[in-house]
């Protein structure tokens, strides 16, 4: 709510609060015996007063709702009147704040008013943004009940872990209160059966809530560990079923990041938090309890620190916010640098570039060390300030509790208590305002993570097709596509041509004709804009995703084999494949030489993506991958470049030998595909001729210079 609204109606509606109160005040002699139901009463019949009151106020502004100070003025008191009944002190105030004294009731407005202008100040109550931060808000709010929702099937544990809060936080609040206690006893006539006593419950509270706090921290940190497999897992299931074009547009030091550092944020946000939280919210709200009844002038000069922490905390707050931003983007710049150079590691060898990435590495930890620097600057300055503010608080409060001694209106064990309660809620009130601003950074951890849990792929595998025979019968129709990247530059214009079974199809062109696109599109690596792609006279996108690439085939120039043994890689995603199938396909592949020559056979271990083996072996297992699937298409994209001419005959004949299978071939060395049973060109993103090796030839077009380009290279 505006403030200018705020001051034009903070007088009408002051009168009909007291014009209420006076009403009230007539029937304090009938509804004073019933204690604190009638307290309760009259706030309630003060609030919808109040309520009422607004709406005729400011019939011109419907949207608004009521401000919180009508709430907070209405129920303090009862509040305060409640808490202060469940202690053994004395002086409890009237019942009912119609029969107080004016004193209460200027102590009660002052208080709502000046708390109201303090959380409108820091930009926290009635909110004036427009309908960018009203959106953003809904964005943050909208998170945490995810956050929240996320944390669900861990509901047993934290039901668990509040309870040992609640016993921890009691306990805990009971020791300050003994210890003055035992403070009196000692300064007065000596009292053993009272000394004992309280020095045994003491104890009692000691232990109890020492106790209860381990389970209540295990139980948390339980929790925390649960939720951060969850969470870890449905991010990676998520990542893992993106679109190609996805990965090529977000780095892999971005993914690593948001599964290691984000999730783990995340995770802790709800468990933690809530323990953090909580613990300080009760803890300050029964230290409060006690120091009010102890008293509460002192209370009412501890408040005094508080706006004046509240207000350095939100500046902190946004510098901080903006400093762990930037040191998660310079995090993740300096993790793709080594992914980079150590991927790349030949690379970098043979251009001997080592000292270069060496220096870039240096430069993106410099970075991320400056941005610490600030970050841990600010947070050393804010520290300063804020225990300068509490030494300030704290020798103030001790000369009033002098004074209130002098005049017999506070003990040594009490204003003692008091001191060791003022030195724990000003913790727990700090802790309270702190944990908003991590609150906020783990949302803005949790809306990245977020969003790559909702982006729905551009490529959808909910197809449902999957026949118990397959032909391999694949056609292109006017199939035209631009990568996402690059929408403005169309890499295929109107392709069509068959793909027939029990025939070799071989793709030629020169680079950047389209030729690895087309493999892609039928991999449904992409989706095209235009035309369609058919297998056996159906969309492919109507086949299971499953089935689909257990039909279809593709074996690359440079195969990626996994970390485990050759076994493992060639029944890649079949499961319990059998030691038959596998020998089989390792035959065909032309691989059971090489892999009989090695100590451990099929057991043995490639390396990291197939670094123990040479190039030529990593593109025989890769065939041998694809052929124990049985395919019904197989692509083969330079699939035997790094073969010696004897094994490239001898796969060719093993492929082509196996059945009706539809063979597509796709090769820079126009030697490899004359024997195709129908050759393709592509020329500028559209076919631009095919036919046989021969009537190529006698046409001598674009494949023919092919190859005469072929034969002088």
């Amino acid at each position: 709510m505006p403030l200018p609204l705020t001051l034009r109606l903070g007088c009408p509606l002051l009168l009909c609060d007291l014009a209420l109160l006076a009403l009230l005040g007539w029937g304090v002699p009938s509804l004073a015996p019933l204690g604190l139901p009638a307290t309760w009463l009259e706030a309630a019949v003060r609030f919808l007063g109040l309520w009422r009151a607004w709406g005729l106020l400011a019939p011109d502004q419907p949207h608004l709702s009521p401000p919180r100070a009508l709430t907070a003025l209405c129920l303090l008191p009862p509040l305060y009147l409640t808490l202060r009944s469940c202690l053994p002190l004395p002086d409890v105030p009237p019942a009912l704040l119609a029969g107080a004294p004016w004193a209460w009731l200027l102590l009660s407005y002052g208080a709502v008013g000046l708390a109201q202008l303090t959380w409108g100040a820091l930009g926290q109550g009635d909110r004036t943004g427009g309908p960018g931060a009203e959106d953003t808000e809904r964005e943050s709010s909208a998170t945490l009940r995810r956050l929240v929702g996320l944390s669900r099937p861990d509901v047993p544990f934290l039901s668990g872990a509040f309870v040992f809060l609640a016993i921890a936080v009691i306990g805990e609040t009971f020791i300050p209160y003994y210890t003055g206690r035992v403070i009196d006893i000692l300064g007065s006539a000596y009292d053993p059966d009272a000394f004992a006593t309280a020095i045994v419950l003491m104890s009692l509270a000691s232990f109890g809530s020492s106790l209860a706090a381990g389970c209540r921290g295990g139980l948390f940190m339980f929790t925390f560990s649960r939720l951060n497999i969850r969470t870890r897992c449905q991010l990676f299931s998520s990542l893992v079923r993106q679109d190609l074009a996805f990965f090529q547009q977000v780095k892999t030091g971005d993914l690593t990041s948001r599964l290691s550092k984000d999730t783990t944020m995340m995770s802790r946000s709800v468990p933690a938090n809530a323990n953090i939280f909580l613990r300080s919210l009760v803890k300050a709200l029964g230290l409060y309890g006690f120091m009010l009844g102890l008293s509460w002038r002192l209370t009412l000069l501890t408040l005094v620190e508080m706006p004046l922490t509240m207000a350095a905390e939100k500046v902190y707050d946004a510098r901080h916010q903006a400093v762990l931003r930037a040191i998660q983007d310079s995090m993740a710049r300096s993790t793709e640098v080594v992914r980079e150079s150590v991927s790349s590691i030949e690379t970098v060898r043979s251009f001997a570039t080592e000292e270069e990435e060496s220096r870039r590495y240096e430069a993106a930890l410099a970075e991320t060390h400056r941005l610490k620097n600030r970050r841990d600057l600010e947070r050393a300055l804010y520290l300063l300030f804020r225990r300068l503010l509490q030494l300030a608080v704290q020798v103030l409060m001790l000369y009033c509790g002098h004074q209130q001694i002098r005049a017999g209106l506070l003990t040594k064990g009490s204003l003692v208590s008091f001191i060791l309660y003022q030195g724990d809620v000003g913790s727990y009130v700090q802790t309270l305002v702190y944990m908003y601003g991590d609150l906020l950074s783990n949302v803005g951890a949790a809306e990245k993570v977020f969003e790559y849990l909702d982006r729905e792929p551009a490529v959808c595998t909910d197809g449902t097709r999957a026949p118990e025979s397959l032909q391999g019968h694949v056609s292109f129709r006017n199939v035209s596509f631009s990568y996402p990247s690059r929408p403005d530059r169309q890499v295929l214009k109107a392709v069509s041509f068959e793909l027939r079974p029990g025939e070799v199809t071989a793709l030629v062109g020169l680079n950047g004709s389209g030729k690895s696109t087309c493999v892609g599109l039928l991999e449904r690596f992409y989706e095209p804009q235009a035309g369609e792609i058919l297998l056996d006279g159906a969309p492919i996108r109507e086949y299971e995703h499953r089935y689909l690439h257990r039909q279809v085939a593709l074996v690359g120039q440079e195969p990626v084999l996994f970390s485990g043994s050759i076994r493992e890689n060639i029944a890649y995603g079949l499961g319990g494949r059998g030691e038959e199938q596998v020998t089989r396909a390792a035959r065909a592949a032309h691989a059971s030489g090489f892999i009989a020559e090695l100590d451990s056979g099929f057991e043995t271990d490639v390396g990291e993506k197939g670094g123990q083996l040479s190039a030529g072996q990593k593109q025989r297992i890769a065939i041998a991958r694809a052929l124990i699937r049985q395919p019904a298409v197989l692509i083969l994209d330079e699939a035997t470049s790094a073969l010696d001419v004897e094994s490239e005959c001898a796969i060719r004949q093993s492929v082509l030998s196996r059945g009706p299978r539809t063979v597509l071939v796709i090769a820079h060395c126009m030697q490899t595909v004359e024997d195709a049973d129908r050759i393709v060109v592509l020329e500028g993103g559209a076919v631009a001729e095919e036919g046989t090796h021969a009537e190529l030839m006698g046409r001598k077009g674009p494949y023919y210079r092919l190859v005469q380009r072929d034969l002088a290279e």
